[in-house]
């Protein structure tokens, strides 16, 4: 008798034949979900910069400059990308995403965290922009049709939490006057990270970016030339040192791989790796302005990673 594999799937009793396509696919969605985590942590890193360059930067010169001038110069390189590659230019529903990106990332979060740290310093910025991650995931919830299980919540509420107790431990018992930009600078961050995120599944991660810098620039030029004209650009060498780095990584190149990473392994999944982004910010505060901090730092730094391993492990469903 000739072995037939069809019949023999058929009246095997083990059980209701697997679908090997659904295991592919299954499979696939890992290695996708592991390859946006690991972008969105070479952008956390990148962006962890943000702070103590920031610092470095308004040492001597305006703070809106340094918010405002550093998406310029973005886009003066994103352009001739744009240009070069030929890009389609955006849908009127892609445009009105847009907009959001550009308030967001573009205006929003580096004006705001420019103006704070003229006030405080990077390391006590570090933790309050620890609720970057619970922000972006309600932010996914809203506008990239992501339903997070209670697991993920509970797993970002402590991580949030532990961020929190720490920040207020840093500052004495309370939050500073700059706290208050750098919560708006939180809301802003979220939206334009949440839009970005969503809006890369159709055009691409640094198209994103790129456009988002291109259609901002005609609003940040006007102020840009009155703050120079008021201000100069007088300022040290670690000063434009500190305006190369954000104007080319934090402002460019970081969104890069932050888009791509939320747009493939998804926006709240993907966002909790934010949760580290203060104790890395912390290192580099160290490290370039000689800021430093506790062993409390450590503890928070290892409840942290393990909220966000736990996070990982929790089911998000994504609805189309």
């Amino acid at each position: 008798m000739q072995n037939d594999p069809a019949t023999a799937l058929r009246i095997c009793p083990v059980g209701p034949p697997v679908s090997i396509s659904a295991v592919r696919t299954e499979g696939g969605a890992d290695h996708a979900r592991a390859r946006g985590l690991v972008f969105g942590l070479i952008a956390v890193i990148a962006f962890s910069v943000t702070l103590p360059a920031t610092r470095l930067a308004v040492a001597s010169l305006h703070p809106l400059f340094v918010g405002l001038g550093r998406e310029l110069v973005a886009a003066c390189l994103a352009a001739p990308l744009l240009y070069f590659t030929r890009q389609p230019l955006p849908t009127w529903p892609q445009l009105r995403s847009l907009s959001l990106v550009v308030l967001g990332v573009i205006i929003g979060f580096p004006t705001l965290s420019a103006w704070a740290m003229h006030r405080v310093d990077a390391s006590h910025g570090a933790v309050v922009l620890g609720l970057l991650p619970a922000a972006t995931a309600v932010a996914g919830c809203l506008r990239a049709h992501e339903r997070p299980s209670l697991g993920f919540w509970l797993a970002s509420a402590a991580g949030s939490g532990t961020v929190i107790a720490f920040a207020l431990a840093a500052g004495g018992g309370g939050f500073r006057g700059a706290d208050l930009a750098l919560f708006g600078s939180v809301i802003c961050a979220a939206l334009g990270y949440a839009e970005g995120g969503r809006l890369s599944r159709e055009m691409g991660g640094w198209q994103v970016i790129c456009w988002a810098l291109v259609l901002g620039a005609p609003l940040v030029l006007p102020p840009l030339v009155w703050i120079v004209r008021e201000h100069g650009l007088a300022a040290t060498p670690a000063a434009w040192t500190g305006f190369a780095y954000v104007s080319l990584v934090s402002a460019f190149l970081g969104f890069f791989a932050w888009y791509h990473g939320l747009a493939i392994g998804g926006v709240a999944r993907v966002g909790q790796l934010q949760l580290l982004q203060p104790f890395f910010t912390l290192a580099f505060a160290a490290l370039f302005l000689g800021e430093r901090f506790g062993p409390g730092a450590i503890l928070c730094a290892t409840l942290v990673t393990l909220s966000i391993f736990l996070g990982r492990r929790s089911r998000i469903r994504r609805l189309t």
